[in-house]
């Protein structure tokens, strides 16, 4: 550690994402969309005038959140966006969650949140899992200040519906509560509409799972006006100028083709079930799923050993050493042929 860096800084645990090869491997391990982005897209990439580039952005992002807003039933007045959810996440735990009581977040779910909270000096109180592995909804409604957890949740790959979510509301009404969206387009059922009937209710997505555009870096938070100044005033003392003119116009083409985003989150969808069931053939024990994602374990085998042999055989998938998660394995969903390939290579490497 470095002597001239801030004390703050030297206690911070940053977020490791997870590993980006140079190596050409199967790339199964960080949840990115296995089909190319909407046709919309490339044109965009095409004819965008180099000549925008000299001019700032627009720092309200209007039109994107214009057509964000018609997209998900909502005003534009109800629509953030940033550089992807993390940023949005990350501006909407200072907004929100620097308060004298502890934020409540599930004890397995997405590991940036503890990490916000250490940059942030934001005390944290981590509930269990219930004992389906689900998040405990009813303990996260006890006292704090501020409720935070993803659905469907990773890497766990469960979700909760609607009324569920509506019933939380309805018991802590006095402080925010974030339900983060990353995979709900892969068979969740989004909180989005609630946001009408509920002023604390924020929640965020992202445009680098369902809509293909992780190299991008594109985000959105919903919610009540007031939470939605509470987030501009934020980003407005930090970088009043996030989302890029060529990011937005790529987000807008992206949103415009729903034809094929339905066709592309029906195919990821379609794909994980069909790889679920054959690795529960090898005799993995398999979540179900409402992510482009599965988490497995086996019972007679080491999976950390595994991901190793795995990687050896060119296919990259997650393995995290935590108490919690050490005997599973996180699989993103890939291509059919590259997770007939994943199949292959496990029927080979069990006994």
């Amino acid at each position: 550690m470095s002597k001239l860096w801030s004390p703050a800084v030297r206690e911070l645990t940053p977020y490791v994402p997870g590993e980006q090869p140079r190596e050409r491997l199967i790339k199964l391990n960080t949840n990115e969309n296995p089909y190319p982005p909407a046709p919309g897209v490339e044109k965009v990439l095409r004819e965008f005038s180099a000549d925008h580039l000299r001019l700032y952005p627009d720092p309200t992002s209007m039109a994107l959140r214009q057509t964000l807003a018609q997209t998900l039933g909502t005003s534009a007045e109800n629509v953030f966006v940033g550089n992807g959810s993390d940023e949005v996440l990350a501006l909407a735990f200072q907004a929100f969650f620097r308060q004298q009581k502890p934020l409540a977040i599930p004890d397995i779910s997405y590991s940036f949140y503890p990490v916000y909270c250490r940059m942030y000096g934001i005390e944290s109180r981590i509930h269990p899992l219930d004992e389906h592995w689900q998040v405990d909804l009813d303990a996260l409604s006890a006292d704090s200040g501020g409720v935070v957890f993803a659905n469907p949740n990773a890497p766990t790959g469960l979700g909760h519906g609607r009324e569920a979510i509506a019933a939380l509301l309805d018991k802590v009404t006095d402080r925010v509560v974030l339900v983060d969206e990353a995979y709900v387009d892969f068979g969740g059922e989004s909180a989005v509409p609630l946001v009408e009937h509920y002023p604390n209710l924020l929640v965020t997505g992202t445009f680098s799972k369902s809509r293909s555009l992780a190299g991008l870096r594109l985000g959105y938070a919903v919610g009540s006006p007031e939470l939605i100044e509470g987030m501009v005033r934020v980003k407005d003392s930090f970088n009043s100028y996030p989302v890029d003119a060529l990011a937005s116009a790529i987000g807008i083409a992206a949103l415009e083709d729903s034809d094929y985003f339905d066709a592309t989150r029906e195919a990821v969808m379609a794909t994980r079930e069909r790889a679920r069931l054959r690795l529960t053939e090898l005799g993995f024990k398999v979540l179900p799923s409402q992510t482009n994602f599965l988490l497995a374990t086996h019972p007679e085998q080491d999976v950390a050993q595994l991901f190793v042999d795995l990687r050896e055989r060119g296919i990259l998938v997650r393995h995290f050493n935590t108490e919690a998660l050490r005997d599973y394995l996180r699989i993103t969903i890939g291509t059919d042929d590259e997770m007939d390939s994943l199949i292959e290579v496990l029927t080979e490497l069990l006994p």
